[in-house]
């Protein structure tokens, strides 16, 4: 079930997200709906609090290939265990701050632990697109957003820009 992504400024974004200490059949069904409304939006991540949801879930699929594989991939409490020295910079945008971009500098390469959907810890490294959108989505896990790493000016007006299209969107479902 696609579920309505909350658009910045909303304070559910800002907050940290609870770590699961349990995996049920209900978490695994949200990280299914995430996943579509991930797909549907489109993006190539999004994390639970982006919907509201108070928990450290993730998902991805960062294959953008005509004809590739799809990788979905769910992640319950994820965590970078290691990152690179070397940088690398990843034009970035967000479903919850849509149509704004903005150049963000971050480790080129990290190494991620999780929990899957069965309930298995995995541990993988990461680099280029897939690094850069897994360290975007933590991000979101501890009130992160990308818009954070921009100037206070550049963060300003985005966060007006927003707050106009919230209004917008409001009156046109008026």
């Amino acid at each position: 079930m696609k579920r309505p992504i909350l658009i910045h400024p909303d304070p559910r974004l800002k907050k940290l997200a609870s770590p699961i200490t349990d995996l049920s059949d209900d978490l695994r069904a949200l990280a299914d709906d995430m996943l579509e409304t991930m797909y549907a939006a489109p993006g190539i991540g999004l994390a639970a609090p982006q919907i509201g949801v108070d928990t450290r879930l993730i998902v991805m699929d960062c294959v953008k290939g005509e004809g590739e594989t799809p990788r979905p991939l769910a992640m319950f409490n994820p965590e970078i265990l290691a990152e690179s020295d070397e940088r690398s910079v990843y034009e970035e945008g967000c479903l919850s701050i849509p149509d704004i971009y903005a150049d963000v500098e971050r480790p080129a390469e990290v190494t991620v632990r999780w929990i899957d959907p069965n309930g298995a810890e995995k541990q993988e490294t990461f680099d280029g697109l897939w690094a850069t959108c897994l360290q975007h989505e933590i991000d979101h896990l501890d009130g992160v957003l990308f818009i954070d790493y921009l100037t206070p000016l550049r963060r300003q007006l985005i966060t007006r820009k927003m707050v106009k299209l919230k209004k917008d969107r409001a009156r046109e479902k008026a």
